[in-house]
């Protein structure tokens, strides 16, 4: 016996059910300098997948602090690959998810045509007054550039002139409004489909600092969450890495 139009409706209709039932919204915490990317992957995101991620953006440090205080984020796209792992000892993040999602560059950046030099020379140039760059504490950026610093052993000499930003997006901030003439900021917020912004910039030789690992991970509230696990599948997508590389971060 065939089955009837109404039973294939219903059938139709509990299917379509499903599949709305299934779809889900996971919170992730995104550090700063991966804002433009991870909007572009969470819209990709949720036209493959029905899952819709919530963004917050931030610095590290301070994420770290929210997750250990019970913040219901479910994944944690850190600047770095040390406070995934302490959340991890802690028991607060899920060890077999951590993994690697971008490698982050370093760029000194003025909006202004002309004034960042190919050598570093502009950070001692008595007409640069403000250096922006973000905490060190709370940001791994700001590390890298206290390290990058006392590589090319002008530290002490730029110290005085240094403005400290939160995070690496404020560092950004003091820069295009012209509060910090020149400023260390993360690559990817000048560079985009494989083309630097306006201005003059300076990508900092690798060998400068220590490799800044970007790493991601399920935190303990996302352990059974479908959506938080599918979102880090999403990150190792040729889809995903696609758009990482695109601005200017290495995998």
């Amino acid at each position: 016996m065939k089955p009837s139009l109404f039973r294939i409706l219903l059938l139709t209709l509990f299917g379509l059910g499903s599949h709305i039932v299934a779809a889900d919204e996971v919170p992730v915490a995104v550090a700063a300098n991966f804002t433009a990317p991870m909007k572009r992957i969470a819209l990709e995101f949720h036209k493959d997948t029905g899952h819709t991620a919530q963004l917050s953006f931030g610095s590290t440090g301070k994420f770290y602090a929210q997750i250990s205080s019970g913040a219901p984020f479910e994944v944690l796209l850190a600047a770095d690959r040390e406070t995934p792992a302490r959340l991890v000892s802690e028991g607060n993040a899920v060890a077999a998810s951590q993994f690697t999602y971008a490698i982050g560059k370093l760029v000194l950046w003025s909006p202004k045509p002309g004034v960042v030099d190919q050598k570093g020379a502009v950070l001692t140039n008595p007409g640069v007054a403000h250096i922006a760059y973000c905490n060190p504490k709370l940001a791994p950026y700001g590390a890298a550039v206290i390290e990058a610093l006392k590589s090319l052993g002008v530290l002490d000499a730029v110290q005085p002139k240094l403005v400290q930003g939160e995070s690496i997006a404020q560092a950004f901030q003091f820069v295009a409004s012209g509060n910090a003439e020149i400023g260390f900021i993360a690559l990817s917020q000048v560079f985009k489909d494989g083309k630097m912004s306006e201005g003059s910039s300076w990508i900092l030789p690798s060998n400068l600092y220590s490799p800044i690992r970007q790493d991601a991970v399920i935190l303990a509230k996302g352990r059974d969450r479908p959506a938080a696990r599918a979102l880090i599948d999403y990150l190792k997508s040729e889809r995903s890495k696609a758009i990482i590389r695109s601005f200017g971060y290495e995998l």
